[in-house]
Formats: structure tokens, C-alpha cells, sequence
């Protein structure tokens, strides 16, 4: 039987609270009741052919109604040919919210949202659209609340603060509760702050804190001398350096050459080079390197994999260094290694407009799958000897 019935009538209910129509209407007032159900009803056929269940079913909706007196049952008297007069269900009406949420259950829900709502009006008005674009979601951050609404007060209070989130003082919020919910928090910031308080190129919940002026954990770059006469530290051969890309853009070092690595262990046993450093690269991403101009006038290397993503990062190093050289990422480097060859999970599929004309061509045969499908040499596999010999050569 596809008649509407009880069962069908409390699903479309269920659907409007899914989709937060109900809780929805609060925030804008919109009046939805009394509101009228969709009715799949019997035919004339049905009739005919099934008189006996279609009683059934009228009698099933006329005990709901007087049962719980939530639903009210609108009777059309027809005529039939064969069974003569019947009285019928032709409409069933919900008279208001409160029968609504009654039979669906949701009353505690509704009122717990009710709260929110009443508090953000007063509070906070200009995140009543985020209510009405979200309710369910607001109603499951029902209890974290007043202290969401807190840190948008404190923001408020103190734009652009220049502090790290965890030097935020306020009673039951710490930084955890803040990194927690940045993604909510940044929909509810945008809302409330003027757009002076907003760094609108920082996006993403990884910056977060940028984004709204707070303290980031600095980026720090490794790096090693590769000449004992460079003495970075007082009596240290070869010293591996960690420093946050401040002070590293502040040095202004003896050097002739940079080296860039990929891998740890070639960053670790890269042979002594005179006037040079090796830093240990960090794949995409280059914004904490480009800080230090000095490095503009010196002579950079860098050595990634030999497959399109190791194409790719020099292509994006070279929008902030446009002298980076490649270093053992040609053709010779891939065929002499070819006992070590591997393969690349998610090749790049875009054009690179930043390589010469030798690395272009390399990058489009392994993009297009000319050599072989996926083909990838990995930094590590790539002997000493060809590195030493390479390095003499320079």
C-alpha cells in the first residue's frame, strides 16, 4: 500500500527538521503553520478493488488525530460508483510549531536553539545569518556557545591582538578550545569584525591565526655549512642549524652556493663544498625562504625527485629566486639511474612555465607518460659518486 500514512506524515516532518527548516524559521520568523501535509491517497480503482484496506487506512489516520491530537484530519464525503457514499481523507493538517515538535520529540532541541537565538539577538546580532544558514549546527554547539560568543567579544575587544592564542584570558577558553573550533570561529569572526581586523588573503583553518592577527608559530629552516671555514657557530665542523626564518633572513653568510635537498639523508651527508650551505627543503611551499634577499645574489641548487611534482616545487621556488639552478634533475641523471627507477601516485598534470627548455622537455615526457607511466626517480637513489662527480664539475 503507498498511501500516506502515519508513518509517512512524520517523515516529511522529519525532513523539515534535517534540513533545519524548522529551527530556521525562528531566526527569520517565517510563519509555516498550520502547515499542510502531502497526502498520496486511494483512487477510484483502490476503491473498487480494495475497499476494505482503504477503510483501514481512513481509520488509521482518524485514530492518530484523536489519539494525539497533533494532526488534524481534513474529511471529503465522495461518491462512488459501486460503494456509494464514503467519507475520506483528503488533507491532513500540523496546526502549529508546538504539535510539530511534540511528535517529532524535539521540543528540548527547539528550546535549547530558542536560548542561543535569544542570546545571540542581544548579544551579537550580527551572527543571526550564520543561525539561519546553520541551526543544526548550532544547535549541536549549544553547550560550547557563550564561549564561542566570548572569544568573538574578546576579538572585538581587541583586534588584531599580536599575541599567540594561547595567551588568550578568558574564563573557560584556552587555546585548545579556540584551535578546536577555528573553522566555526572564523565563519562567526568574518561576521563580526570590520574588514580592518580581517586579513582576507589568509584563508583555510591553518591560518587561522594570521587571518585575524594572532601569533603563528614561526617557520624555521634547517640548514648545514658545507665548508669548515664557514664558522656559524664558534668551533663546530659542518653544524646542523635549525632558525626560525627571521633570523635566518637576518644572516648575511660567507657563502658563494646554496644547496637545496629534499631528503634528510642527503641533506645529512652532503659532501663538503667550498663557500656553500645545504638547507633541507620542505617541498612546496617557500613564503619563510624568500624572507632572505641576501640569498638573491647567491648561487642556489636545488635538488628535488626527477618526476612532475619535483618539477613542480622548482617551478614554484623559481617565483621567489628566479637564478635557481637545477641540480641532478636531467636526463642523464634518470637514465644513468634507470635499475632504480619508481613510480609517481598522482603525476602533475599542468604545464610549468618557469623551466628552461631542457627541463620542460624532461617534465612533458614524464607528465605524458612518454618514458613510462608514472615514472619517478627518487632523490635518495641517486648514487654518491654521481653526486661527487657532479659537485666537481660545478
Amino acid at each position: 500500500m503507498s498511501w500516506t500514512g502515519r508513518k509517512e506524515l512524520k517523515a516529511q516532518l522529519t525532513r523539515l527538521w534535517e534540513r533545519g527548516e524548522l529551527l530556521r524559521d525562528t531566526v527569520t520568523g517565517h510563519v509555516r503553520f498550520p502547515l499542510r501535509m502531502s497526502l498520496k491517497s486511494p483512487n477510484s480503482a483502490d476503491i473498487t478493488e480494495r475497499f476494505n484496506e482503504v477503510r483501514a487506512w481512513a481509520a488509521e489516520l482518524a485514530a492518530e488525530s484523536a489519539a494525539t491530537n497533533l494532526v488534524r484530519v481534513e474529511w471529503q464525503e465522495l461518491r462512488h460508483r459501486v460503494q456509494g457514499a464514503q467519507k475520506l481523507p483528503v488533507c491532513v493538517w500540523i496546526e502549529t510549531l508546538e504539535d510539530a515538535l511534540t511528535w517529532l520529540g524535539k521540543r528540548k532541541d527547539w528550546e535549547r536553539f530558542s536560548t542561543q537565538l535569544a542570546i545571540t539577538r542581544q548579544t551579537h546580532p550580527g551572527l543571526l545569518p550564520w543561525l539561519e544558514k546553520r541551526p543544526l549546527q548550532a544547535l549541536e554547539l549549544s553547550a560550547e556557545w557563550p564561549r564561542l560568543l566570548a572569544v568573538v567579544t574578546w576579538l572585538m575587544e581587541h583586534p588584531r591582538p599580536g599575541i599567540y592564542l594561547r595567551q588568550v584570558d578568558l574564563p573557560g577558553v584556552h587555546s585548545k578550545f579556540i584551535e578546536t573550533h577555528r573553522g566555526v570561529l572564523a565563519e562567526l569572526l568574518d561576521l563580526a569584525l570590520p574588514d580592518s581586523a580581517v586579513d582576507s588573503d589568509k584563508t583555510g583553518i591553518s591560518q587561522f591565526a594570521a587571518r585575524y592577527g594572532f601569533l603563528q608559530k614561526p617557520a624555521r629552516i634547517r640548514f648545514r655549512a658545507l665548508d669548515p671555514a664557514i664558522q656559524i657557530v664558534s668551533g663546530a665542523t659542518s653544524p646542523d642549524l635549525t632558525l626560525d626564518a627571521d633570523s635566518f633572513s637576518r644572516l648575511d653568510l660567507d657563502v658563494e652556493r646554496l644547496f637545496i635537498t629534499e631528503n634528510e639523508t642527503n641533506f645529512l651527508a652532503f659532501p663538503p663544498v667550498r663557500k656553500a650551505i645545504v638547507i633541507f627543503g620542505a617541498g612546496y611551499g617557500w613564503e619563510a625562504l624568500a624572507r632572505s634577499r641576501w640569498l638573491k645574489n647567491r648561487s642556489i641548487h636545488y635538488w628535488g625527485d626527477i618526476d612532475t611534482h619535483g618539477f613542480g616545487i622548482l617551478d614554484q621556488l623559481r617565483s621567489h629566486f628566479e637564478h635557481v639552478v637545477s641540480f641532478l634533475m636531467d636526463r642523464a641523471t634518470l637514465d644513468t639511474h634507470a635499475d632504480f627507477w619508481g613510480s609517481e601516485d598522482k603525476p602533475l598534470r599542468i604545464d610549468l612555465h618557469r623551466l628552461t627548455p631542457e627541463e620542460r622537455s624532461l617534465y612533458d615526457d614524464l607528465r605524458d607518460n612518454r618514458i613510462r607511466p608514472g615514472l619517478r626517480l627518487e632523490q635518495e637513489q641517486v648514487g654518491f659518486h654521481w653526486l661527487s662527480h657532479r659537485l666537481q664539475h660545478l
